[in-house]
C-alpha cells in the first residue's frame, strides 16, 4: 500500500481576515485552542490581507467561506486536511477562500449567517466542516435559500445543501486488523514496542456519537478479524481539543496492558501520541498522515487512517466553479472512492512486516468487493 502524497500549497498569500467585510465573521480561534480574536488563519496563526485572489485583476473564480469544526487550524489532522483542499481549489480553479475557526458549538450558526449575508464579496459556497455543524446549518440552510452551502460527515436535507459522508469504519476496519496483527506479536520500531502476549488493543474518541462510533466499530471488527483474544478499551473524552485529556485516557490504556491506540479525536489525539513516546508504545493517527503533520510523533505512529476531506472540499468547489453545483446531494467516499486509506507512518511504515501488510492490503480488497461487511456502529 503505497503512501498517499497531500498536495502541499507554497507561498500562498495571507488568507483573508474577514472583519471589515460586511456580514464576515469577526472572530474565532488561532488553530491552538486558544480564543485570540482573529478571524482567520493559514494554519501558522498569521493573519492576511484583505484581498488573496489569484485570479488576477479579473477576480477570482469563486469566493468561498470555510467554517471549520471546533479545534480549528493546526490541528495535524480534520481541519488542516479540509483546508489542503480549499488550498488545491485555490491553486487550480483560481478561488479566493476566507476562513472562521469557531471555538465553541454555539458560534456555527453566526459563522454561517455572516458568510451567508456577506455582500463583499458575495460568497459562491460556504463550506461547514464537521457534523457537530448540523443543527446550524439546518436553520441556516431554509434562511439562505439562494446560499451555496457543502456539509462534510453529515446530512442536511435541503436542496442547497450538498453533503460528503465518508465510510471512516472501513477505514478504521484496516487500522485495527493491523494493530491486532502487531499487538499479538513481539515487535519494535522506532520508540515503541508490542509485546507478544498482550492481548489489548485503545480507542480514543472525541465527542461520542454517530459518527465517531463508526471509527470505533470498524476498529473493533479489524481488531477481532486479526485475533479473537484481542480487546479494545474505549473511552470518549467529549472534546476534539483538549490533548490533555487524550493523553491522560491513552495512559491508562497503555497501563492497562494496551501498546497500540488508535484515536478519533482531532487535536485531542495530540495526547494520544504524547503517552505513546512516554510509554514507548504505539498509536495511529487519523484524517491525516499524522506521522508527517504531527512528525515530532513519527516515531510511535505506526499508520494514519486517512480521511479525504480535502477531495469533499475540492469537489464541492469545482462543482461552483465549473456550475454543476446541484444541491441536494448525498456524496459518499469510501475505499472504492479512495475517500478513505490506511496509510503506513512515515518512519515506521517500512517496518511493518510484510505479512502484516498483505492481508491488510487483501482485506482492503475484500472490503471494495463485499466480501467483508464493517458494521457501522458497535455492537
Amino acid at each position: 500500500m503505497d503512501r498517499r502524497t497531500f498536495v502541499k500549497a507554497t507561498g500562498v498569500a495571507g488568507i483573508a481576515g474577514l472583519a471589515g467585510c460586511s456580514g464576515g465573521p469577526t472572530g474565532g480561534g488561532d488553530g491552538s485552542g486558544d480564543s485570540s480574536g482573529d478571524s482567520s488563519g493559514d494554519g501558522s496563526g498569521d493573519s492576511g490581507s484583505d484581498e488573496t485572489t489569484t485570479a488576477g485583476s479579473s477576480g477570482p473564480a469563486a469566493n468561498v467561506g470555510m467554517v471549520y469544526a471546533t479545534g480549528g487550524l493546526g490541528d495535524g489532522s480534520f481541519n488542516d486536511q479540509a483546508q489542503q483542499g480549499a488550498l488545491q481549489a485555490e491553486e487550480e480553479l483560481g478561488i479566493s477562500f476566507n476562513e472562521a475557526q469557531p471555538d465553541e458549538v454555539s458560534q456555527f450558526s453566526s459563522f454561517q449567517q455572516q458568510f451567508a449575508e456577506s455582500t463583499d464579496p458575495n460568497y459562491d459556497l460556504v463550506c461547514c466542516i464537521g457534523f457537530l455543524q448540523t443543527d446550524a446549518l439546518s436553520e441556516n440552510a431554509e434562511s439562505y435559500p439562494d446560499q451555496n452551502f457543502m456539509l462534510v460527515d453529515s446530512v442536511v436535507e435541503a436542496s442547497n445543501v450538498d453533503n460528503y459522508v465518508f465510510a471512516e469504519h472501513e477505514g478504521s476496519y484496516l487500522a485495527g486488523l493491523m494493530a491486532s496483527l502487531l499487538t499479538t506479536r513481539d515487535f519494535s520500531a522506532g520508540a515503541g514496542s508490542t509485546a507478544g502476549d498482550s492481548t489489548n488493543l485503545g480507542f480514543v474518541g472525541g465527542v461520542e456519537s454517530d459518527l465517531i462510533q463508526k471509527f470505533e466499530a470498524g476498529f473493533v471488527a479489524g481488531a477481532q478479524a486479526g485475533s479473537d483474544d484481542v480487546d479494545v478499551s474505549t473511552n470518549y473524552t467529549g472534546s476534539f481539543n483538549d490533548p490533555a485529556a487524550g493523553k491522560e485516557a491513552a495512559t491508562a490504556m497503555y497501563n492497562s496492558g494496551a501498546d497500540i491506540v488508535y484515536h478519533a479525536a482531532g487535536n485531542t489525539g495530540t495526547g494520544v501520541f504524547q503517552a505513546a513516546q512516554e510509554q514507548e508504545k504505539f498509536a495511529i493517527g487519523v484524517d491525516r498522515d499524522q506521522s508527517v503533520t504531527k512528525p515530532s510523533y513519527s516515531d510511535v505512529i505506526l499508520a494514519s487512517m486517512v480521511k479525504r476531506v480535502d477531495t469533499a472540499v475540492y469537489n464541492s468547489i469545482e462543482s461552483v466553479v465549473e456550475g454543476d453545483f446541484e444541491g441536494g446531494d448525498i456524496i459518499e467516499l469510501g475505499l472504492d472512492q479512495n475517500g478513505v486509506e490506511l496509510v503506513w507512518g512515515d518512519q515506521l511504515g517500512s517496518e511493518i512486516p510484510d505479512d502484516v501488510a498483505e492481508e491488510v492490503a487483501t482485506a482492503r480488497e475484500e472490503i471494495i468487493a463485499g466480501d467483508i461487511d464493517v458494521p457501522d456502529s458497535p455492537e
